[in-house]
């Protein structure tokens, strides 16, 4: 079985860099496979995309070396379990808030005797072969568990002590919104920035890693600063948006600078004489 560069990326004492799919499109994640991120990570839970979307774009995927994971509409052991049937190299679970919830997971990830993970690796033992085996598959597949409330803050020492979590994905927008701070996950409020740093500390402590979802690149180099080692850079709908508010900026910019321009020339050299 093929290991999991997203361990060996850790193990070299680097960050991971993680781009974000939302779009139903294997070409478009054909795409951004080809960008540089480190790994991708499908949403089912508020992208547009469902089990069918997200096999085409696992496929798409593997024509790199880019690591596929998932993100579930929920803590849903069969969805999750035919995800990874499907490739995925791993699970960003939303709403993790308890223990409970964290044990569910990782049995939902993993075979036994660890998890209670159904064999069926349809594409899996294709597309992360040769030599799929259990106990490989027990090693390489990577959970993260979101935690995006106050309840789970509460409960993260409990949390990130699972067997078989590798660790915490901060979910901001949710994390700020329960706080009262509206859906802001680039937020300066101290407060905020506070539990980020003691979700940094805890993960540390405990030995798991730590994700962050961010907002835009400055925010994302100032988490790694912060000390996460996993940074969503960007997302599919985010960047075509940013750059085509780039592009036409940048175009009516120029057309702007040219119209005061050729003002400015015509009132100089010709003073009352209409000559466009």
């Amino acid at each position: 079985m093929r290991s999991n560069r997203l361990k060996e990326i850790w193990a070299s004492g680097r960050h991971v860099n993680n781009g974000w799919l939302g779009i139903p499109s294997s070409h478009s994640a054909e795409v951004m496979s080809h960008v540089g991120f480190d790994s991708l990570t499908i949403d089912l839970q508020h992208g547009a995309i469902d089990y069918a979307g997200a096999l085409a774009m696992l496929t798409a995927i593997s024509t790199t070396q880019v690591v596929p994971l998932t993100r579930p509409v929920s803590l849903d052991p069969p969805q999750i379990m035919k995800l990874l049937d499907a490739g995925a190299y791993g699970i960003v679970c939303p709403m993790i808030d308890t223990p409970e919830d964290a044990r569910r997971l990782v049995a939902a990830c993993r075979y036994p005797p660890i998890g209670e993970r159904s064999f069926g690796p349809t594409r899996a033992a294709m597309s992360q072969g040769p030599g799929f085996n259990t106990d490989e598959a027990n090693r390489e597949i990577v959970v993260f568990g979101q935690v995006e409330t106050p309840h789970s803050l509460s409960n993260l020492d409990a949390i990130l002590a699972t067997d078989g979590l590798d660790g915490v994905y901060v979910g901001p927008s949710d994390l700020t919104l329960s706080m009262g701070l509206g859906a802001n996950g680039d937020s300066t409020d101290p407060q905020f920035l506070a539990h980020l740093r003691h979700v940094v500390d805890r993960a540390r402590a405990t030995g798991r890693h730590v994700g962050m979802h961010c907002a835009n690149g400055p925010q994302a180099r100032r988490m790694v600063e912060m000390g996460f080692d996993f940074v969503t850079v960007g997302s599919d709908t985010g960047l075509i948006a940013e750059a085509g508010r780039n592009r036409l900026d940048m175009v009516r910019g120029n057309e702007a600078s040219a119209q005061t321009g050729q003002a400015a020339k015509n009132t100089s050299a010709y003073p009352g004489v209409n000559t466009r």
